[in-house]
This record gives structure tokens, sequence and C-alpha cells, in this order.
């Protein structure tokens, strides 16, 4: 059983990274198609006259939530970076200071999801609702950037998705290590009990 559990909670805090990187790279990549779509039609944040396409003020909106989104990828690298300096990988038998990372690592991941979640719908449907999409394809089509498409606003489902399974996970390996080692307690007490 221990070579199971083992083997899991070193796939489990594989996973965790992997969350961390996957969330980082969505925060680069939610941006970048905003930007490659909408900034050429807001030249002047501190000027909304020379908006060439209406709504297309959502990127310049989105700005503080994306880097603070960005610290909070940052955050989860570093939380799940935790579990390595703890061994939480590798070790046989877990200590407090492996049940804190863990811990650690999946509050932060479930926050970052309830809280990137209610922002990305929020500014989704913004997007939406505000921008003007005939306005936009007949300035964008010309060199071939057009696309109404909602991906980056969608994916983060995906990507939380994913991230709440490596938290899931590595509870599971939490819970499945302290009963190991509870049974382990037991059978010891019960050997030095025969022996005595």
């Amino acid at each position: 059983m221990y070579k199971k559990q083992m083997k899991l909670q070193r796939i489990a805090c594989f996973l965790a990274i992997a969350a961390g990187a996957l969330v980082f790279l969505y925060v680069l990549g939610m941006m970048t198609d905003l930007y490659d779509m909408l900034y050429t039609m807001v030249p002047m944040p501190d000027d909304p006259s020379s908006v060439k396409v209406a709504g297309a003020m959502i990127y310049y909106d989105m700005q503080g939530f994306n880097r603070t989104f960005l610290r909070v990828a940052i955050g989860l690298l570093l939380a799940a970076c935790l579990l390595f300096v703890t061994n939480t990988h590798s070790r046989r038998k877990y200590y407090i200071g492996n049940y804190a990372a863990i811990a650690i690592d999946a509050v932060a991941n479930v926050a970052a999801a309830l809280w990137a979640h209610g922002q990305i719908a929020a500014f989704k449907d913004q997007y939406l609702t505000t921008v003007d999409f005939e306005q936009l394809e007949r300035r964008l089509s010309r060199a071939g950037t057009f696309t109404d498409s909602t991906f980056w606003f969608d994916a983060h489902l995906g990507v939380f998705a994913f991230a709440l399974i490596a938290a899931a996970l590595l509870v599971v390996c939490a819970v499945w290590k302290a009963q190991l080692m509870k049974n382990e307690r037991k059978l010891i007490e019960a050997g030095k009990a025969v022996s005595a």
C-alpha cells in the first residue's frame, strides 16, 4: 500500500506544479489575445474619445485584474514549490510541514479558482455586451486578426478544473498517508504488546 501511496503523492505534487504553470500561461495568453485584438483600437487610455471601436476599453479595464491575476499565478507556483521544499513528493512519513504545505497549496488553488471565476465571468459579460464586433471586424479583417471568440474567457474553466483536481489529489494523498501512518502505529504498538 505504501508504494502505491508514494507513487500517487509524487504524481500529485508534480500535477500541482503543472497546475500553477498552466494558470501562469493562461494569464499571459488571455491578455496577449486581447492586446492583439483591442490595443490598437484604444490608443490612449486617458482619452476615451480616441476609442476607435466601442467597448474596446475593456482592454484597459482588465489591466488591474491582470496584474493581480499574474501575482496569484506566481503565488500558486510558489505554493506548489513549497511541496518540494518540504519533500512532500518523496517523504515516507508526513510531518506538520508536509500537511501545512498541502493545505497552503490546496487552499490557494481553491481560493484562486473562486476569485478568478467571478472576475473573468464579469469581464466576459462586459466583452460580449460592450464591444462592437461589427466595427471591430471591419477594422481588423484586413489584417486577418479578427475574432469574436470568447475562448480565453472560457478556457479558465478547464485551467481551474485542472488546478482543483490537483488540489483534491493532494488532499486525498494526505488523508491516505495519515491513515497508513495510523495503521502502522497500531501494528507497532501491537507488536510491542505481544513481545512484552
